[in-house]
């Protein structure tokens, strides 16, 4: 494997501008008073985004991983977002170990 100073420069813009959204967002954030709506509409961001990444891939790869992001979605009503996770991840493995 060879260093490739495009790719680590680029590498390192993309941390710099993902750090500078980050910590401009935060900043932001805490600086504005917001109402009660809007901290609720914040809230369901986070999933919705989570939710638009997953679905397009549990849906077309295969019943198995459709199983299991169901089973996540059901958990994660319930358990918080680690838990929910571990348990996608050990029902994908059970699915895939059963030839599903």
């Amino acid at each position: 494997m060879s260093f490739d100073p495009q790719t680590f420069a680029a590498i390192l813009a993309m941390t710099a501008a993902t750090m500078f959204t980050r910590f401009s967002g935060a900043w932001i954030v805490r600086r504005l008073t917001l109402g009660d709506k809007t901290q609720k509409a914040l809230g369901v961001v986070p999933p919705a985004v989570l939710m638009a990444v997953v679905a397009p891939v549990a849906l077309s790869e295969g019943l198995a991983e459709t199983l299991a992001c169901a089973v996540t979605a059901i958990a994660a009503l319930r358990l918080s977002l680690l838990p929910a996770a571990a348990l996608g991840v050990l029902t994908i493995a059970v699915l895939r170990a059963a030839g599903l």
